[in-house]
């Protein structure tokens, strides 16, 4: 069920704003709206306009506290905000010279790991880099240059130019090294190497001794400072964990604060002109049961002024959705959430899907072992879980075990028990047409439902002439009793029956535009091209009787599954030699196993597949906003 909503406002003085945001906020289940939007009418009103002064305080705390062992605080434990950001600024103080030499010593880190980059590829190279640097007559380049432009250089044109390429290495794009030339033909034998796409890496005069050498100290180099920066977070560790109860108590008020301040941006200011005082205006939904508990609770506080309505809502005022099911029923919101919460006045169809969905699964899978562990298995993970999906797993295998019963299948046995109703694999037509009987009881009750909505939303058009308003229910009601006569060898009523019951509902359904028009008291009755309005009512009727069809046969497959599951379990019997002296535990096990699985996930996927196009699709917009306490964030 949805739960009543109440439209709340909360007034005061505008210096009293954080002291009611904590109090009442934080304490009841309230859904903020915007003040300015939801009273636009009111033309005194002005937005806050204030910055919050707690973001520098709160990025100072946060990276703070990410350095203490865990902290337990009490619920609700604050301190003044002045205190807070004493606690913060204090504790940061206190690291302010280990953070100067911490940000030095990364930087060295940083200037060092780039040299390595620069080095790496180089490493090869078994000369000293000085002496290279030191040559007066011969010119140097390090770089890299692709494969196919180095193959293609090395074998046409390398060796008639006064130049020597040293290779030191290679990787899957380039090959790395430098090359060499007499300093009067550098100019020439650059522009040769920049055609072959060479690129020059240029090397700080950094390096002692060849690049290996150079390179492992370095390393040796880096190794040493990050001994050190371990050294400076041991200390700064320490030093916050000396305060570390104040310091997380004061990061828990800054944050509640923060968190608090953000409300200004979905209240209002009231304005006026030689006035001094300013009061906010906080707007907001609030279920009917704890807004008893708000108003009563705001009588004793002088500074606060709370007004609910009486239940009665506008039409233009659209309340967020909050479910309320019972336990066992609420893990099956998730797939309600899936597809679309319902709008306020519509019906919540929870209840309606853990019944069916779980009514089906049971149908299509009915096993009394596998069931079991269905159930066992899904409560298990959904108590260390807490998966909502673990949950509608144990409740289907309920289901899955009672059918199991009336099947007298167990693991795939069908010798274990005698079947309370009857066994899949001999009845075909019984559990086919057993399985279609199921889908109309459904569909019908779908279409109730879908009335029942419309009466809700005061759609009086669709009550009476939708497809699965009063119209269709009178239609497909007659003509499913129609074929139950048929089919057990009984008459049909007369022809004034069969006319009321057939011809006017659909009639109904193909002048339903003009119909809703006239109840609805339009000026305009019948669209301006009449022509088209009879040639698309004619294939929309066409459509719906179509999809009376087709929907109604669709629910063939609950049970084609019960009978696939069963030839499947029959497979397993016969290649396990289940009967013999000797069968194949193993062969049973593994069996039982993979088909649990497969034909598990392939179920649950078709009954929610039936629920959301055979039945949602009748009844169910899911055009709801979901209800977000403020206190939720």
């Amino acid at each position: 069920m949805i739960e009543k909503m109440r439209f709340l406002s909360i007034t005061g003085p505008k210096n009293d704003f954080d002291r009611v945001v904590n109090k009442y906020l934080t304490k009841y289940d309230i859904h903020l709206e915007n003040a300015l939007t939801e009273l636009s009418t009111s033309y005194n009103l002005k937005p806050f306009v204030e910055i919050n002064p707690y973001k520098e305080l709160i990025t100072r705390s946060e990276d703070l506290v990410k350095k203490l062992d865990h902290v337990d605080i009490a619920t609700g434990a604050m301190m003044s905000a002045e205190q807070a950001a004493n606690v913060i600024n204090a504790a940061y103080a206190t690291l302010s010279d280990l953070n100067v030499k911490k940000h030095e010593l990364k930087n060295q880190r940083h200037e060092l790991n780039d040299l390595l980059i620069q080095i790496e590829h180089f490493r090869h190279l078994e000369y000293d880099v000085h002496k290279i640097i030191d040559l007066k007559f011969i010119k140097f380049r390090f770089g890299k240059v692709p494969h196919e432009f180095y193959t293609r250089f090395s074998k046409s044109v390398y060796d008639n130019l006064t130049t020597v390429f040293y290779e030191c290495e290679r990787d899957r794009d380039y090959v790395w090294g430098v090359y060499f030339v007499p300093a009067v033909d550098s100019v020439k034998i650059d522009a040769i190497y920049a055609s072959l796409h060479f690129e020059r890496v240029k090397l700080p005069d950094a390096y002692e001794g060849t690049p290996e050498e150079s390179f492992n100290s370095i390393i040796a180099k880096i190794a040493e400072i990050n001994i050190e920066l371990d050294g400076i977070y041991a200390v700064i560790k320490e030093r916050l964990n000396s305060v570390a109860d104040e310091l997380a108590l004061a990061h828990n008020t800054v944050s509640i604060l923060s968190s608090n301040f953000e409300v200004r941006k979905l209240a209002a200011c009231t304005r006026e002109k030689g006035k001094s005082d300013v009061f906010y205006i906080i707007c907001g939904w609030i279920a009917e049961k704890d807004s008893h508990a708000l108003l009563k609770e705001a009588e004793t506080d002088n500074l606060v002024y709370c007004v609910c309505d009486d239940g009665q809502l506008d039409d233009d005022k659209k309340p967020p959705t909050k479910l309320k099911n019972i336990k066992l029923f609420k893990p099956f919101e998730m797939f309600i959430k899936m597809y679309g919460l319902p709008a306020y006045n519509e019906i919540d169809p929870t209840s309606f899907v853990a019944i069916t969905y779980s009514i089906i699964f049971g149908i299509m899978f009915g096993d009394v072992g596998q069931g079991l562990f269905l159930v066992v298995g899904g409560a298990l993970l959904y108590k260390l879980k807490k998966m909502s999906i673990a949950a509608i797993i144990s409740l289907a295998g309920v289901f899955s075990t009672i059918f199991g019963v009336l099947y007298g299948s167990v693991f795939g046995f069908e010798d274990w028990i005698n079947p309370v109703w009857l066994s899949p694999r001999e009845n075909v037509m019984t559990m086919l047409l057993t399985a279609v009987g199921f889908g109309v009881f459904l569909i019908l009750i779908a279409m109730f439902i879908n009335i029942v909505n419309s009466i809700k939303a005061k759609d009086w058009g669709k009550v009476l002439f939708d497809t699965n308003g009063v119209a269709g229910l009178l239609f497909y009601g007659a003509l499913i009793t129609s074929v139950v006569l048929v089919f057990t060898g009984h008459a049909l009523p007369g022809a004034i029956i069969m006319f009321i019951f057939f011809a006017i509902p659909l009639l109904l359904i193909f002048f339903k535009e003009p119909l809703t028009h006239i109840i609805e008291k339009k000026s305009r009755i019948f669209p301006e091209h009449k022509a088209m309005f009879f040639l698309e009512s004619f294939f929309e009727l066409f459509e719906v009787l179509l999809s009376y069809l087709t929907n109604t046969i669709s629910f063939l497959r609950v049970g084609a599954f019960a009978l696939s599951h069963a030839a499947m379990m029959g497979v397993v019997m016969l290649l396990s030699g289940a009967g013999t002296d000797s069968p194949n535990l193993i062969v049973i096990i593994l069996g039982n196993i993979i088909v649990a699985a497969m034909e598990g996930l392939i179920v649950g996927i078709q009954v929610l597949r039936l629920e959301y196009y055979e039945m949602f699709s009748r009844f169910y917009k899911g055009s709801g906003k979901e209800f977000k306490p403020y206190k939720g964030k």
